[in-house]
């Protein structure tokens, strides 16, 4: 059996020693490398409803491939680098989309100076018929209904960190197109006065846009460590080439006591102060801890980040039970069929396989839950 570009693939691995389900590795790059086509149909109904978060789906799609494949593979499966060629009803070679890195940088939104979930047209002509008639002569409306300039949406983080994680897989985080003063500056002004962040300038805050800004400055380079340590090495967690340029940048001891706000009776994270602890949340919460070398601070018996407890959140527990009370909340997610719930008397869902082994993995724990 081959895939579209012509490379061979397995019809499936051979079972492991703590399952007898047989894995279908042709079947899952099949699903990958076609689905961008499904969705970008016109009479696509998913397309439609995901069009606006294009850039993640493109990141998760990218990494679930990149685990069957070599990047070589994946750059020609999925033309990561440079535009997928696939053959023209003669036969010959004919280019059918641009590269995804291309679409990446036409995905940044330079009002902001984030990325957005996807771009688009840069005037529509179902969006200039409803405009009322202007002074603009006609000449001028129809260079508009010409323009195939691409229009990016509103900058949000969690389309930043999506945008930045693409070009980390295609080893793209040293393009000159890469704005990474104005990026670091777009995260810088969304976080709030108690450490929090804004998704974007309409002001949802949520713990996974703490993630999404930690995340996005460690990639750039210039993520500033807690009480100006250096780590092992000697670093201060700052890009030297964008030191200078990308300052201020966030303040990290902020950043950190909002998260930790963010923790509940159970041991797990919600949302927000206050807010149901959540496996989603969990990861989010312990992968920012993990990233601003802070994971420590969850058995810290002298650790008061809220004393006066402004956050508004739940007495949280603290101490030596800190990382293991969460651990054994997050392992009584899993049910009778093996899968993992994402919050108690919830079905089992395969994303939160992803969240809670991802949190459990950064705490060291995951034979916490049954591997067969």
């Amino acid at each position: 059996e081959t895939t579209q570009s012509g490379h061979s693939a397995p019809t499936m691995t051979t079972p492991t020693s703590t399952s007898s389900t047989p894995f279908h590795d042709a079947l899952h790059t099949t699903y990958i490398t076609t689905l961008g086509d499904k969705l970008d149909s016109p009479t696509s109904y998913e397309g439609a409803v995901t069009e606006h978060l294009r850039v993640s789906g493109v990141y998760w799609s990218l990494a679930a491939i990149s685990l069957l494949r070599s990047p070589e593979e994946v750059d020609a499966l999925m033309g990561l680098t440079r535009p997928l060629i696939r053959p023209s009803e003669s036969g010959t070679p004919k280019e059918s989309r641009p590269a995804i890195v291309d679409w990446v940088f036409d995905c940044y939104d330079p009002r902001t100076g984030g990325f957005g979930g996807n771009c688009s047209q840069r005037q529509h002509p179902q969006r200039l018929a409803r405009q009322p008639p202007t002074d603009n002569d006609q000449n001028q409306r129809q260079f508009l209904l010409n323009d195939e300039t691409p229009c990016p949406h509103d900058g949000h983080l969690l389309y930043t960190l999506s945008a930045l994680q693409i070009l980390a897989i295609a080893g793209k985080l040293n393009d000159p197109r890469l704005d990474k003063p104005a990026i670091a500056a777009f995260i810088s002004s969304l976080q709030n006065e108690d450490g929090s962040f804004s998704g974007d300038e309409w002001g949802e805050v949520d713990t996974r846009f703490s993630y999404c800004a930690l995340s996005s400055l460690a990639l750039l380079g210039c993520l500033p460590l807690p009480n100006d340590d250096k780590d092992e090495e000697g670093n201060d967690g700052c890009d030297d080439k964008h030191k200078e340029a990308i300052k201020p940048v966030i303040d990290i001891k902020k950043a950190v006591s909002y998260i930790l706000s963010c923790r509940n009776f159970d041991g797990g994270f919600g949302s927000i102060p206050g807010a149901e602890s959540h496996a989603g949340q969990v990861f989010c919460c312990i992968g920012a801890l993990s990233i601003a070398h802070s994971l420590h601070l969850l058995n810290d018996e002298n650790n008061d980040t809220d004393p006066k407890n402004t956050h508004g959140g739940n007495a949280s527990p603290g101490g030596r039970a800190g990382a293991d009370l969460l651990s054994w909340w997050l392992a009584e997610r899993q049910c009778d069929s093996g899968g993992l719930n994402g919050r108690p008397e919830k079905q089992a869902d395969v994303c939160y396989s992803w969240w809670i082994l991802s949190a459990l993995s950064i705490m060291g724990r995951v034979d916490w839950i049954n591997r067969k």
